[in-house]
């Protein structure tokens, strides 16, 4: 059972399941309206804390800045979202009560968040419950908390696509000049001189004769010969950029009312 005194060492604590799992920080705390006893709280949930959810305080343990509750994480998880608004309607503790097993006797109570509810006088609980006032209890002081949204920026890894290496094969045509040789007849005609008469005289002096010359030429030959030329291999590089992101916050202010005069400050805002 949490006393309505330790309201404010909920508020912040970080909530674990039954299995010692880490649900998320308690957001809100909210109380009976007749007895200021705290009933539920809101837990934030979700990547970075996004989403709310709504947990029973009936059979929660508080422990330092922890809170430990009696359910396990996916199903706290999966209670029926409703708005945080500083306070749950019949039909929303009727949903939440159903949800969790619980008995609605309580149900009715249009209970408040600690931030919207006032039970400064407990015997004029006619006048509670005015938005934008304190929480008091028998057991707490006049100190009023006020509390403001943080935004807690992370990464995520997600897949944006893949690479891969394919190898086929690409038939080009490729012209080559290649010098090639070849052998032709060349008819040649001497005249009969004192140097070569000799060999003119030599044979008889009517004949048939006959003389052959072989020629020769050069052809192309062309052979193909596959060689490595490269190595070529997939490698990823990790490039940093900055992002901006931008998202609404909100904070409370406390405000100061009344013609009481406050020494030690000029300021009746915070």
């Amino acid at each position: 059972m949490i006393e309505t005194s330790s309201i404010d060492a909920v508020i912040g604590a970080t909530a674990y399941d039954n299995d010692g799992d880490k649900i998320g920080k308690v957001g809100q705390v909210y109380v009976d309206p007749d007895d200021g006893r705290p009933v539920w709280a809101s837990v934030n949930t979700g990547f970075f804390g996004t989403s709310e959810s709504f947990v029973p305080l009936e059979n929660a343990t508080p422990d330092g800045d922890t809170l430990r509750v009696p359910y396990d994480k996916a199903f706290v998880k999966d209670a029926p979202r409703i708005d945080v608004d500083g306070e749950l309607s019949t039909v929303d503790q009727e949903k939440l009560y159903e949800y969790y097993g619980m008995s609605s006797s309580y149900a009715g109570a249009d209970y408040r968040d600690t931030d919207t509810a006032d039970y400064t006088d407990t015997s004029r609980r006619d006048t509670v419950g005015g938005p934008g006032q304190d929480t008091s209890g028998p057991n707490t002081d006049s100190a009023m908390t006020r509390s403001e949204q943080q935004l807690n920026v992370g990464t995520q890894k997600v897949q944006t696509g893949k690479a891969r290496l394919r190898k086929y094969v690409v038939t080009e045509q490729q012209n080559v000049t290649v010098p090639v040789q070849r052998e032709e007849v060349r008819l040649e005609r001497e005249p009969i001189t004192d140097a070569n008469v000799g060999d003119a005289m030599s044979g008889p002096d009517l004949s048939n004769e006959e003389h052959e010359v072989t020629l020769t030429e050069e052809r192309v030959v062309i052979e193909k010969e596959t060689v490595p030329v490269e190595r070529v291999r997939l490698d990823k590089d990790t490039v940093t950029e900055q992002q901006s992101v931008s998202e609404e916050v909100a904070h409370e202010e406390i405000e100061l009312e009344g013609d009481t005069t406050v020494r030690g400050t000029d300021r009746d805002r915070v």
